[in-house]
C-alpha cells in the first residue's frame, strides 16, 4: 500500500513530461492516489498528449487560475471525479521573460508585475479557496517555490512573486489550519523545466549549484523534488504547516 493510497488529488500546472508536476503525478499514482490534472489555453492539448504516457491516464481539466469563472466552477467540475479532495498541488508561475526577468527589474512596469504576482502568488490562495468546498481535515496544499528569501541573478520580478507566494502559504496555513488543512511549499533547486528555460541567463543557476550544493545537484532529476511534494501530501506530516522544505542539495545552508 502506498502512502497516498485512496487519496484524491488535483495537480495544477502540468505541461510537459519535464514538468515537476508531471513527475508528481507519476509518483502520486504509484503511491495509490487518484489524480486530476489541470492546464489551460494552448498548453492544454500538449498536456493531454503527455498524460497519455501515464497508466492510468488522469482526467484533464481546463483551469486558468487567473480566470474567476474557471475557479468558480472548479469544485463542481472536480466533483465529477471525486466526492472530496485530499490534496492540491500548485505548480504554476509566470512572468514575462523579456519585461520582468533577465535583468529588467528596474524598468519593469506594473502591468507586468501584476501579471506575475497574480499568476505566481495570489493564485495559490484563489486555487485553495476554489478547492476548499471539497477539502476536509487532513487535506494538504503544496506549492513550489525557488527560495525567495534572497535575491538571485536574472530572477527579478519572479523572485518577488515567489516571496509573495511564500508569505501567502504561511497565511493560508494560519487561516486554514483551524479546519485541519495544511499549506506548505517545496523550495527546489534549479531544474531543467520549461519555466527555467524561459528565464534569460538561467544557466548561471547551474554553475552556482555545481560549485556550492553540499550534496551536489542534478538539474535533470525531478524525483527528489517530487518526492518531497508526495511526502507533504501524505499523512506523514500531520502537524507540519506554513513550512518551506528545501530540496536543493543543501545549497540554502551555505554562505559562500
Amino acid at each position: 500500500m502506498g502512502i497516498l493510497e485512496g487519496k484524491n488529488l488535483l495537480v495544477a500546472g502540468v505541461t510537459m513530461n519535464t514538468s515537476i508536476g508531471y513527475r508528481v503525478v507519476e509518483l502520486a499514482q504509484a503511491e495509490g492516489a487518484n489524480v486530476v490534472v489541470s492546464n489551460f489555453g494552448r498548453a492544454l492539448s500538449l498536456t493531454g498528449r503527455v498524460l497519455k504516457r501515464l497508466d492510468p491516464v488522469p482526467p484533464l481539466l481546463e483551469l486558468d487560475v487567473t480566470d474567476d469563472s474557471h475557479l468558480a466552477s472548479l469544485a463542481e467540475r472536480l466533483g465529477e471525479h471525486f466526492d472530496h479532495l485530499d490534496g492540491v498541488v500548485h505548480s504554476i508561475a509566470y512572468a514575462n521573460p523579456e519585461r520582468a526577468l533577465g535583468g529588467a527589474f528596474l524598468g519593469t512596469e506594473f502591468p507586468d508585475v501584476s501579471i506575475s504576482v497574480h499568476t505566481s502568488a495570489y493564485s495559490l490562495v484563489s486555487l485553495a479557496m476554489a478547492c476548499k468546498p471539497l477539502m476536509r481535515p487532513g487535506s494538504s496544499v503544496v506549492g513550489l517555490t525557488f527560495d525567495a528569501r534572497v535575491s538571485w541573478p536574472t530572477y527579478d520580478w519572479m523572485g518577488v512573486s515567489k516571496a509573495a507566494l511564500e508569505s501567502a502559504s504561511r497565511y493560508l496555513a494560519r487561516y486554514l489550519g483551524p479546519e485541519g488543512i495544511r499549506s506548505n511549499l517545496v523550495a527546489a533547486g534549479p531544474l531543467e523545466t520549461i519555466a527555467k528555460k524561459a528565464i534569460p541567463g538561467a544557466e548561471e543557476f547551474n554553475e552556482i549549484w555545481a560549485k556550492r550544493a553540499p550534496l551536489g545537484w542534478d538539474p535533470k532529476d525531478l524525483t527528489p523534488t517530487a518526492k518531497a511534494v508526495i511526502a507533504l501530501l501524505s499523512d506523514w506530516f500531520p502537524a507540519t504547516t506554513g513550512e518551506m522544505v528545501h530540496v536543493d542539495g543543501g545549497l540554502h545552508s551555505t554562505g559562500a
